[in-house]
């Protein structure tokens, strides 16, 4: 969904500051839990105790890592251990596709069943694959899965127009977002000046604000009302790491909503200094390093065009797509030299690709149609 780029977004304004050329600085090993307090290592076994005692726990991810899935994918297996009424929450689904999600969870649906009726190619748009373990733990499970967002066309309604003027019918049963800390607002300050929205003058700021918060508050209000009829489970919000972090977003809008008990819990990247972490990060962080050679990635997000063509909605910085060229706005049109025909033939075609390899597209730009070649590197 468009709005995923907020969690990168926010991420790159706290860290900016922080990044030089110096020489890299590794923090703890893979597999190791830091208090996010002073940085130092934190026994595994009584952290999840304390965590498996909250209401809601937030595990923020960055949605293109596989690393930051298979985090996900241990803790919810530790926590559903020491609480069994467990119910896990999910970014990914508009509140509309609930049935389907119960019907997985019942065990009435294939795999390509499942991803089709909950239109994951339209709704999310990152790897299916990276998110499929979670699913089948549910499902194993008989754990409820919790379809928590909304509909992308409201935010884009909040973000245009303001809250006040968007229907009531057209909200969803969401409520007013609790207004952001003065933390938060900085934050989203930054992604304003850089954002479109930023093109309709200052005036758009209150509502690019609202529908920036408007995320937090659904997916904290769908947590909170399925514990509004089961007390006495724990949610586990799976969530972009922008939403998390410094208790700033989902967990702001929970203690509006009354919800007091709610833990945070991110990744951290080895290659990434101990001193960046602060303190109200979140309660710990788990040391990660992606492995080498992971599945070829061309870094873009899509949505559908006409007769199965791809809209390209966004390019990862220094991803092989903005290194080819493509850019936000191309509509894909040929992959290797055949008609476009959805997200699934893209993929495919690009975890064909081998290291140091070519996949030639053709896009439409404007009015003009391009050749674009992307080039997969080799291997290091």
């Amino acid at each position: 969904m468009r709005h995923a780029n907020l969690a990168a977004l926010l991420f790159f304004a706290a860290v900016s500051n922080s990044c030089s050329a110096a020489a890299p600085v590794t923090c703890g090993e893979p597999g190791q839990w830091l208090a996010a307090q002073d940085a130092k290592p934190t026994p595994a076994a009584a952290l999840l105790a304390r965590t498996a005692t909250q209401q809601v726990v937030l595990l923020g991810e960055a949605h293109d890592s596989a690393e930051d899935h298979r985090w996900q994918l241990h803790v919810l297996a530790q926590l559903h251990a020491q609480q069994s009424q467990l119910a896990i929450a999910f970014e990914m689904f508009p509140r509309r596709v609930q049935p389907v999600l119960d019907d997985w969870v019942a065990g009435k649906l294939t795999e390509q069943e499942f991803l089709k009726r909950s239109e994951w190619d339209k709704v999310w748009i990152y790897d299916a694959r990276d998110y499929l373990p979670l699913f089948h733990f549910a499902r194993m499970n008989r754990i409820p899965m919790l379809a928590v967002n909304v509909e992308r066309s409201l935010p884009e309604a909040v973000g245009k127009e303001g809250w006040n003027a968007v229907p009531e019918a057209q909200k969803e049963g969401v409520s007013r977002p609790a207004l952001p800390s003065k933390e938060y607002l900085k934050d989203l300050r930054m992604v304003f000046e850089h954002h479109p929205a930023k093109q309709r003058g200052e005036a758009a700021f209150p509502f690019f604000v609202e529908a920036q918060t408007l995320w937090d508050r659904a997916m904290a209000q769908g947590m909170a009302e399925y514990l509004t009829r089961k007390p006495q489970a724990l949610v586990v919000g799976i969530m972009g790491a922008g939403h998390v972090r410094y208790g700033r977003g989902v967990a702001h809008q929970l203690r509006d909503l009354g919800v007091a008990r709610v833990g945070q819990l991110l990744t951290w990247d080895q290659q990434r200094a101990c001193t960046d972490i602060e303190h109200s990060l979140a309660d710990a962080v788990y040391v990660v390093r992606e492995p080498a050679g992971p599945a070829p990635r061309l870094g873009v997000a899509t949505e559908s065009a006409k007769n199965g063509e791809l809209k390209i909605t966004q390019t990862t910085a220094g991803s092989i797509a903005d290194k080819s060229g493509l850019k936000s706005g191309d509509v894909i049109i040929e992959i290797a030299g055949r008609p476009a025909k959805g997200l699934q033939m893209l993929r495919n075609a690009v975890q064909r690709q081998a290291p140091g390899t070519w996949l030639p597209m053709k896009v439409r730009r404007g009015s003009e149609e391009m050749e674009i070649v992307a080039r997969f590197p080799p291997d290091a």
